[in-house]
């Protein structure tokens, strides 16, 4: 028996342009394949113009929210307009009218899950994420649904398509920093304003929402160590290859049991490792679980159909599934009480620094390291005073501490810290 669905999107700009194409496009596919009839009743957009582009009839157009969620017609409704201001409004009413929510925002699901869910409970219905990490990349649903016999330990991910673009161009090219970045706003990579991705919000926002999932414990955003990439220089990044590095921005979790350790930020990685090969505007996730050892899924991160690919799978599962999954661990505002957050965590280091140039200060920034510790794995002397250094792996307080005493003492000025996973 094929069972009819009705779809309301909210805001079709790239995202949500390209999810009702997809949802028009394939409905006879859905309903061979799938066999649900899923139309879409209603969009609501600022934009008369874009409606227009994209075909969308009349009698579809919504004036506003309300006529939404009072449609019984409309049992899912579809949010991709973006940000935590009237997306949260939208969201909050849908779930409120026991209408399923589908959304590809992984600002207000990080920031804001732990209040929609008690909605969807309450109202029961759903609440489906998928598009909100790594664009179509199916990792939210593998977490859920192919890898939960598992403990996973790790995970290590590449899910900024603008980051990834800037670095591949820096490496591959030798460009400067601030030249690529212009170059990726012309082509529509990177926004006006850059600053979420290039300084690693929109990586903590997702790391937040996967970890969360795949440690089956609240990790919230605050909790991640962050940095981006807008301080990495193309020379940093030819003398990595030199040493048979790739330089690429990271998410990472580590897990433990008790233990949890949650960062983003650029990281050097073997040029073998699979994630180095991961170029331009694609993504990455490299999972470690205990049964299943490594796992690696891989795609286009971001785009109007990579991303609606994800939003339309979530509208069929919902579609299809009469009980709704919730969250598999307690989805509070904040973390568990007995989970340790690991701050001083261990990681190899690429140091670069300009030595000062009098006798013994090469010796003695040595004896530093040495006192905290720190002990060297390769050593290379480059114009002059210029020393890169790769530490074996340490702990990040006794780096941060031995590089401050070597300010302190005007032995050598730092240019630049860059962690390494081996």
């Amino acid at each position: 028996m094929i069972k009819k669905v009705g779809v309301a999107i909210l805001g079709v700009g790239v995202v949500g342009g390209g999810t009702y194409q997809t949802l028009v496009q394939h409905h006879d596919f859905y309903v061979k394949t799938q066999q649900v009839d899923i139309t879409v009743e209603k969009v609501l957009d600022r934009s008369v113009e874009r409606m227009a582009q994209l075909g969308i009839p009349q009698e579809c157009i919504a004036g506003n929210i309300e006529e939404i969620i009072a449609n019984p017609n409309v049992d899912i409704v579809v949010e991709t307009i973006g940000g935590i201001g009237v997306a949260k409004d939208f969201v909050t009413a849908a779930l409120r009218n026991g209408k399923t929510v589908v959304t590809s925002n992984k600002e207000l699901i990080c920031k804001f899950s732990h209040e929609l869910e008690k909605l969807a409970k309450r109202n029961h219905c759903g609440l489906y994420y998928e598009a909100s990490c790594v664009g179509g990349v199916p990792i939210i649903r593998t977490l859920l649904d192919g890898v939960q016999a598992n403990h996973i330990q790790s995970m290590m991910g590449i899910v900024n398509g603008t980051t990834n673009y800037i670095l591949t161009k820096m490496t591959y090219e030798g460009a400067d920093y601030t030249e690529v970045l212009k170059e990726a706003q012309k082509l529509g990579y990177a926004e006006a304003n850059p600053t979420a991705d290039v300084d690693g919000y929109d990586s903590m926002y997702k790391l937040s929402i996967l970890s969360s999932m795949a440690f089956h414990t609240k990790i919230p955003y605050t909790k991640i160590f962050r940095e981006g990439i807008s301080s990495i220089s193309a020379k940093d990044i030819a003398y990595g290859k030199e040493l048979g590095y790739t330089l690429k921005l990271l998410a990472i979790g580590k897990n433990s049991g008790k233990e949890v350790e949650v960062r983003v930020h650029p990281t050097f990685i073997p040029k073998d490792h699979p994630l180095a090969s991961v170029n331009d505007s694609f993504n990455a996730v490299y999972l470690t679980g205990d049964a299943v050892g490594d796992v690696m899924l891989y795609g286009r991160g971001a785009g109007a159909l990579p991303t609606a690919s994800a939003v339309v799978s979530d509208v069929i599962y919902a579609a299809t599934h009469s009980d709704v999954k919730y969250s598999t661990f307690k989805n509070n505002a904040t973390a568990e009480a007995d989970i340790k957050f690991v701050s001083n965590f261990e990681s190899a280091y690429y140091l670069r620094l300009t030595v000062a140039d009098r006798a013994g200060a090469f010796a003695k920034v040595s004896g530093t390291f040495a006192k905290y510790g720190i002990s060297i794995v390769k050593v290379t002397a480059e114009e002059g005073t210029t020393l890169i250094l790769v530490t074996h792996t340490t702990k990040e307080n006794a780096v941060k501490n031995a590089l401050a005493k070597i300010s302190e003492n005007n032995l050598a000025t730092i240019e630049s810290v860059i962690r390494v996973e081996q």
